[in-house]
């Protein structure tokens, strides 16, 4: 007779049904993997699921090429999803430059992970990020004064994207991995000083834990919910505004609201949703309830807004001027 089921492997298997309870019987995953315990844990619980509810179920291991050793890394995650009865594949991605290290490699991993989707017609992509990775997220919105919707964090689910583990923390993880028999690599990035995300989790979130009492990580997160929700609401709302570009019937909504029509209406013209900032969204609003004749705002995307007597207009940024 087997001994009881592990704690922590039970709340993982639950969290993926929740998160896929969309799906139907034959639906195709795609699940992220690095070889740390996050993602092993997640494709583990996920390949338990996925065998019951009759789900296709493959794993891309990514390969930043960033160390030395890596291809190995890569090779030795893959053998251990073998193990598990996961098809897995090793895809080596270039790191570029934009948006510093970590937003490169978040670019080029999510890049690979969409185009296996694709190969694959993937129902779903599931990436291993964890309740301490969410209360990261928030601090580093805060300390970066990106607004609300920075701080709000990461959504469990975003179209093709879920994230089953966001109430998960990194040792409930590594506890998974034990119980399945599963060893993970330790990236030394994890800890390396040059990189913000790594000085968060290793100085900053000890010293709000021991002078909190405790509990921060899950509070932050609890914060990102909360602030989503009110975010969802203030976007519902901008979504019926009828004409973005009506300078009066903008400056009669409340700011809040404006700056979430304003951020509409320069998505909508071809600005860059990942570099469109509140510098941006101020210079809009300026337009609007501050103008002096002001030229244009250009805006990330080689978009530009302006004004025209009652009306806001988008055009492409002049070139040269």
């Amino acid at each position: 007779m087997g001994g009881a089921l592990d704690p922590a492997v039970a709340t993982g298997r639950n969290e993926v049904r929740r998160a896929l309870a969309d799906l139907g019987s034959g639906s195709r995953l795609v699940v992220g993997v690095s070889g740390g315990a996050d993602s092993l844990a997640l494709a583990a619980v996920t390949a338990f699921v996925a065998s019951r509810e009759a789900w296709s179920l493959r794993a891309v291991v990514v390969d930043h090429g960033l160390q030395t050793g890596s291809p190995e890394v890569a090779a030795t995650a893959a053998a251990q999803l073998g193990t598990l009865g996961v098809d897995a594949e090793v895809v080596a991605v270039e790191v570029g430059t934009g948006g510093g290290p970590e937003a490169a490699a978040r670019t080029a991993r999510l890049c690979a992970l969409a185009a296996a989707a694709q190969r694959a017609d993937a129902d779903a992509v599931l990436l291993a990020h964890t309740l301490d990775d969410q209360a990261e997220t928030v601090l580093l919105g805060l300390g970066r004064g990106s607004g609300p919707r920075s701080i709000a964090g990461m959504v469990g689910r975003d179209g093709l994207w879920r994230r089953p583990f966001l109430t998960l923390r990194r040792a409930d993880t590594e506890q998974i991995c034990r119980a399945s028999g599963l060893s993970w690599w330790v990236d030394p990035h994890n800890s390396d000083p040059a990189y913000r995300r790594s000085r968060i989790r290793t100085e900053v979130m000890p010293v709000l834990e021991d002078v909190l009492g405790g509990g921060v990580a899950a509070a932050l997160a609890r914060t990102a919910d909360q602030l989503r929700a009110d975010n969802d609401l203030l976007d519902d709302l901008a979504a019926q505004v009828g004409d973005p570009h009506d300078v009066r019937a903008l400056a009669s909504l409340p700011p809040a609201l404006r700056s979430r029509v304003l951020r509409r209406a320069a998505l909508a013209a071809g600005a860059d949703p990942a570099a469109l900032g509140a510098v941006h969204l101020a210079g809009l609003d300026r337009l609007v309830t501050d103008w002096h004749g002001q030229l244009r705002i250009e805006l990330p995307g080689g978009v530009s807004a302006g004004r025209r007597g009652p009306s806001l207009t988008f055009i492409a940024t002049p070139v040269g001027q």
